[in-house]
């Protein structure tokens, strides 16, 4: 597949990431069984992922959508953008960050970070993808799906200048 200037191949089967959704929704379940948390999906990238696990997910859980941008082309800003369309208060509340991918994870840091001066009781984070460079800094990340080496993604909600999102699979950049 080619968008842009680049080609893609398979890289994470939909029936792959199908089962590690499951797994990560029976997993926050047990760890939420007697709280509500508000899920916080960050948008555009992980709307398929977030969809995909609510609709896993089995205990009382509320949904509110943010908006952050990091990207330029293939690489991480690690600029954090203000967080948009948080619209209740989070003050006392479980919050479970939902992202698609954990690159530098300094955006991710940030958020976590300004999320927890909001007066939270816990902030976790729920990944679909996490790169080795998020790893080598200890970026925390409670539920993980799939740890990558640092390679450019697209699909099942990943894009590259905003396009490619639209594949129930994950797709690698050729080398």
């Amino acid at each position: 597949m080619k968008v842009k200037d680049l080609e893609f191949k398979p890289f994470i089967k939909a029936e792959d990431i199908q089962k590690k959704v499951k797994t990560l929704a029976k997993q926050i379940d047990i760890d939420y069984a007697d709280k509500t948390p508000i899920l916080l999906p960050i948008l555009n990238g992980s709307f398929i992922f977030a969809a995909d696990l609510v609709k896993q997910i089995n205990i009382a859980c509320k949904v509110s959508f943010v908006k952050i941008n990091s990207y330029v082309g293939t690489q991480s800003t690690g600029q954090l953008k203000t967080l948009i369309g948080l619209e209740e208060s989070l003050f006392g509340q479980h919050i479970i960050i939902v992202e698609d991918i954990v690159d530098t994870g300094l955006t991710l840091q940030k958020i976590v970070d300004e999320l927890r001066s909001l007066g939270t009781k816990s902030v976790e984070v729920v990944a679909l993808l996490r790169k080795t460079p998020a790893r080598e800094k200890n970026i925390e990340v409670k539920y993980v799906g799939f740890e990558i080496d640092n390679e450019f993604v697209l699909g099942y909600g990943l894009d590259y200048d905003g396009l490619g999102r639209n594949t129930d699979h994950i797709l690698k950049a050729k080398a």
